[in-house]
């Protein structure tokens, strides 16, 4: 029970993140792209990354809170679900520049930031 409780948790917290990371975005930057979708994603990759990282080098958390953090927290920050719609959105829309640069920039800046996330503990790991 305590491992539903910590997911619900993380992911009531990690769903308010997403919302205020779009909010802003949208104040910031307008409508026109989904920068905060794509920000999302890569800040969630990076620290999806260095949890990972640290949980093998340094630290290896109670089940409570490593499900908190990755299956509740960066599971509803991170919104690959929300980056389908805003790629379809953008397709239908015949924005196919911003639908590429959105697709790669998502898939390629997640990935890469998850692992310099890796790269960056185990440095300090060596």
């Amino acid at each position: 029970m305590n491992a539903i409780v910590a997911i619900a948790a993380g992911g009531a917290l990690g769903a308010l993140l997403r919302h205020s990371a779009n909010i802003g975005a949208v104040k910031l930057l307008g409508h026109g792209f989904p920068y905060g979708t794509l920000a999302v994603n890569v800040a969630g990759s990076f620290a999806m990354g260095l949890c990972i990282a640290v949980f093998a080098h340094y630290w290896q958390p109670p089940e409570a809170m490593r499900v908190f953090l990755i299956t509740g927290l960066l599971g509803a920050f991170t919104t690959f679900s929300t980056f389908s719609l805003d790629f379809a959105n953008l397709w239908e829309r015949g924005a196919y520049l911003y639908s590429a640069l959105y697709l790669g920039g998502s898939v390629i800046l997640s990935i890469a930031g998850l692992f310099a996330a890796m790269a960056l503990v185990r440095a300090f790991a060596s």
